[in-house]
C-alpha cells in the first residue's frame, strides 16, 4: 500500500470522530495533508536553525500564532515557544529533547502548517476554541545540530527534569509552570529494533501514559491520559495492528514525563519506532500527525473521558530490542588471536538505512534474533585495511571465500550498501 493510500485511510477514521461534519469528502483529508505538509523535511537530519527557517514565516498573528523566545540552550541557540488558540484547556506539546529524535519535530511542522492554513475547517475551528496550545519544537538544538541525543553539556534532558541543570530543562520547567497545561504530549523517537511484545514485529509506535509515582498507581490525572492514549490507539489500530505498543510503566523520579504527572499535566509519551524500508521515517512522519490531531481533537471535544481504557491497557508491551545486523557463523580473523568461528553483530547510528555501523558484541549469537542477518558460514571475516575487529569500533568489514581475505564477497565500510553475499562457498 503506498503511503497517500496509508494516510488517506488513518484520515478517513479521524473523520469518523464526533466532530461537525467536514465540508468536503474524507478523500479532502488526502489533499488537505499534501498541501500543508511542509516540504523540505523529507531527510530526518536536520539542525533547528533551518526548521525554523522553514516554519518561521507561517507562524504569524494573522494565522493565530504568537511565538516567544524562553531560553537559550547550553551552546547558545535560542528555545521557542509557539502558542496557537484561545481555548480554555491548555496543552505543551515539546519534541527533540532528544537532539537524534526528530519525527514529531516534522509532524508539529505540519500540524502548524494545518491549523494555520485552515482556520475554517470544522475541526481547526473546534480546536481553536476549545484549546491553546504550547509547542516548544527542537527542546535541543544542540543535540540536533550534531543529531546527538545529548546536550552540548552532555545531559539527557529527558533526565533532567529534577535537578534542572541544563538550561534546556530549566525552560520547559518554567514553561510548564507558567502555562500550567491540563495536557501534555512528550514526543520521540525510539530504536526500530523494538519488537512489539513478543512478536517479530517492530514497533511502529509506542504510547505510554507515565505513572507519577513508585507504586504506579492512578488518579484522575493519569486517568485523563490513559484516555487520551486510548483514543490515539483506537485510531491507529486499523493500520498498525500489531505494531502498536506501550512503554514500560515504571516510574523513574527524574524524567519529565513522569514528573509532569506528578505536576498535574496529564502527559502522553509517544514514541515513533520503525517502519522497515521507511529510511527517513516520513510514513512515521503521517502516523505521528495523525497521533497528535487524534489526540488533540479528543481533548478538545471531551471523547478521552469515554475512551475504552482497553485501548491502551491491552497494547503489549516494548519487547525486547533486535540489533540491526547479525553476520553469523564467519570464521573471524582477528588481531590477536587465532581464527575463531563466531558472530558479529553491527548497529547503527541511522538504523533505518543502515548508515554508520559500530560492531556490538562478537561470540556465540546464534540465538540472537536480528532485523537483518546474513549468513556467513564458510566465509572468512576481517577487517578491512587499517581497521581492528573491537567491540564499539566502526564496522569496516570483510568476507571473503578463503582465508587470507583475497577473495572477497561483501564488504561493509560503516554504510551498509552491498546486499548480502549471494554466493556461498
Amino acid at each position: 500500500m503506498t503511503r497517500p493510500m496509508l494516510l488517506c485511510c488513518l484520515l478517513t477514521a479521524l473523520s469518523a470522530l464526533p466532530f461537525p461534519a467536514p465540508a468536503q469528502a474524507p478523500g479532502h483529508w488526502q489533499a488537505l495533508h499534501a498541501s500543508t505538509r511542509v516540504a523540505g523535511l523529507e531527510s530526518r537530519v536536520f539542525r533547528a536553525e533551518y526548521w525554523w527557517q522553514l516554519t518561521l514565516p507561517g507562524l504569524t498573528a494573522e494565522r493565530g500564532f504568537a511565538v516567544e523566545q524562553i531560553g537559550h540552550s547550553a551552546q547558545g541557540r535560542p528555545l521557542r515557544h509557539v502558542q496557537w488558540g484561545n481555548g480554555p484547556t491548555h496543552v505543551l506539546l515539546w519534541s527533540q529533547m532528544h537532539g537524534d529524535e526528530s519525527t514529531a519535530t516534522m509532524a508539529l511542522a505540519d500540524l502548524l502548517a494545518w491549523l494555520g492554513d485552515a482556520p475554517d475547517d470544522p475541526r481547526v475551528q473546534q480546536l481553536r476554541q476549545q484549546l491553546t496550545l504550547h509547542v516548544v519544537p527542537i527542546l535541543n538544538p544542540d543535540g540536533a545540530a550534531v543529531f546527538s541525543r545529548r546536550n552540548a553539556q552532555g545531559i539527557d534532558i529527558n533526565r533532567d527534569a529534577s535537578a534542572l541543570a541544563s538550561p534546556e530543562a530549566r525552560a520547559l520547567k518554567a514553561l510548564r509552570d507558567r502555562v500550567q497545561p491540563a495536557f501534555g504530549f512528550n514526543l520521540h523517537d525510539q530504536r526500530p529494533g523494538y519488537r512489539a511484545g513478543n512478536s517479530e514485529l517492530p514497533t511502529a509506535i509506542a504510547l505510554l501514559a507515565p505513572p507519577f509515582n513508585q507504586a504506579r498507581d492512578s488518579n484522575p490525572v493519569r486517568e485523563r491520559a490513559i484516555g487520551v492514549a486510548a483514543h490515539i490507539s483506537a485510531t491507529l489500530r486499523p493500520e498498525l495492528e500489531g505494531r502498536l505498543a506501550r512503554w514500560d510503566d515504571s516510574f523513574n523520579p527524574r524524567a519529565f514525563g513522569d514528573l509532569m504527572q506528578q505536576w498535574g499535566t496529564s502527559t502522553v509519551l509517544l514514541e515513533a519506532g520503525g517502519i522497515e524500508g521507511d529510511a527517513q521515517k516520513q510514513q512515521l512522519r503521517q502516523y505521528t500527525w495523525v497521533a497528535i490531531v487524534a489526540g488533540l481533537q479528543a481533548i478538545a471535544d471531551g471523547s478521552h473521558a469515554s475512551a475504552d481504557p482497553a485501548s491502551y491497557h491491552q497494547l503489549p508491551e516494548n519487547g525486547v530490542v533486535w540489533p540491526d545486523l547479525l553476520i553469523s557463523g564467519a570464521t573471524v580473523h582477528g588481531d590477536v588471536s587465532e581464527p575463531v568461528q563466531a558472530d558479529v553483530v553491527v548497529n547503527f547510528r541511522h538504523p533505518l538505512s543502515f548508515e554508520q555501523g559500530r560492531i556490538a558484541d562478537i561470540g556465540d549469537l546464534s540465538s540472537q534474533p536480528a532485523r537483518r542477518r546474513i549468513n556467513a558460514r564458510g566465509l572468512h571475516l576481517h577487517a578491512l585495511d587499517g581497521a581492528r575487529l573491537a567491540i564499539d569500533g566502526k564496522a569496516q568489514l570483510l568476507l571473503s571465500r578463503d582465508a587470507a581475505g583475497q577473495e572477497p564477497v561483501w564488504h561493509l565500510d560503516g554504510d551498509l550498501l552491498e546486499p548480502d553475499p549471494g554466493a556461498q562457498p
